[in-house]
């Protein structure tokens, strides 16, 4: 039997969309057994992306790839009995997940201050957008609200133009990588002393803890910083260049004078860098319009992957920009395992992102499909929780379960 770093460890997971499930994935992924709350009442959007909502909620490879590893249960709970399994439930859990407003849980009568009077050695976690206190604690947000909210938006964008911003869940992600930090340094600590304890993580604060170097320049040097594109501010050249075929682009990257000596070299020594507008660091970065005109002169004629082989060659951090689809053949990516094949029930064959941690002595694996809703009803409700057939037979006749 596989060992897995976190298989000792049990997981209520009542989040959703993104962040949540996200946290709940990787704690999955390590082993622990993560057990995924649902409602018929309201589905958890991840199972209905654009282009699947008319399908069924049953073939959304987004919802595959964040809830795999996971079993899955359906209850009411606002049903007063559907809450009274979910507390028997945590009675024999070590963590809870959840990702609401904070008043969703509360509602329900589940918030920590219950859970934890009835399993004082409970770890939970709560992914709100700002917080469970403070004059924004309620609101409500998605990705790009989040990233504007926070600042992180504003520095999205070219130079001189209008901030553009994010619209990926770019803060979802690093909230997820963040609470699984914070989550496992409160089991460790709980393993030393015997007690739970509560983590209250405000996602805007996540974001906010990516964009250090803003900050600095504020409260350091009295300056906003602002959109800056492609631009670094202490590389050139530094942008995506165009190379041969339609939409190819090549990202290249020259921090020291050695690199661009050794970029010099490699593109055979052109006249133009010979210029003193490009002698040094200090001067090419003056001059990154002229100097990214004539990269582009260059990469333009050859491939993406031919500018990466010259440059790489040469110690010069130059890579393809890869779309999406690019990423499934590409051989680096093969290799690594960086996607794997899963079977599900409802699709067939899923193409799903896999696990980037690869642990010497406790490999993890996707060894589990994302779950079918209610799929794992019989297993926690009877065989975890001890309800009998009949009993359980009713709470599905009462639609409490289902």
């Amino acid at each position: 039997m596989a060992v897995y770093p976190l298989q000792a460890y049990r997981v209520v997971d009542f989040s959703w969309v993104w962040a949540g499930p996200l946290l709940g994935m990787i704690l999955a992924d390590m082993g622990a057994e993560v057990i995924k709350v649902e409602t018929n009442k309201r589905l958890d959007s991840a199972r209905l992306t654009p282009g699947r909502s008319t399908v069924g909620p049953e073939t959304d490879f987004v919802f595959h790839s964040m809830n795999r590893n996971k079993l899955g249960i359906t209850v009411d709970m606002s049903d007063p009995r559907g809450a009274e399994l979910i507390k028997d439930l945590i009675k024999i859990s070590d963590v809870a997940v959840e990702n609401f407003s904070p008043k969703g849980l509360r509602n329900l009568g589940l918030q920590y201050e219950t859970l934890s009077g009835i399993n004082p050695k409970l770890v939970m976690i709560s992914l709100p957008a700002a917080g469970q206190y403070g004059p924004l604690s309620d609101i409500v947000t998605y990705a790009p609200s989040l990233g504007a909210l926070c600042g992180y938006s504003s520095l999205i964008g070219y130079p001189g133009e209008r901030v553009l911003g994010e619209q990926t869940p770019y803060l979802d992600v690093n909230s997820a990588i963040h609470g699984a930090f914070a989550v496992m340094a409160a089991l460790y600590y709980r393993e030393r002393t015997g007690r739970g304890q509560y983590i209250d993580m405000a996602q805007i604060e996540v974001g906010a803890s990516t964009i250090g170097e803003a900050f600095m320049e504020y409260f350091m040097n009295g300056r906003v910083m602002g959109t800056t594109g492609n631009r670094n501010p202490v590389m050139a050249p530094h942008n995506n260049y165009p190379c041969l075929g339609e939409g190819r682009w090549v990202s290249i990257a020259v921090k020291t004078d050695d690199e661009w000596l050794g970029f010099c070299n490699a593109i055979g020594n052109p006249p133009w860098t010979e210029d003193v507008r490009f002698s040094d660091k200090f001067n090419r970065m003056r001059s990154q319009d002229e100097l990214d005109r004539l990269v582009s002169a260059w990469t333009i004629g050859h491939t993406d992957y031919e500018v990466m082989d010259i440059l790489q060659k040469a110690g010069v951090a130059a890579t393809p920009c890869l779309d999406l689809m690019e990423r499934f053949s590409d051989p680096q990516f093969e290799a690594r395992g960086t996607h794997l094949q899963v079977e599900h029930p409802a699709t067939g064959v899923d193409i799903i992102a896999g696990i980037p941690f690869k642990l010497s002595d406790t490999p993890c694996e996707v060894h589990r499909h994302a779950p079918l809703l209610g799929e794992h009803n019989e297993y926690v409700f009877g065989e975890l929780l001890s309800r009998t057939k009949e009993e359980i037979a009713q709470l599905i006749e009462d639609k409490v379960i289902y």
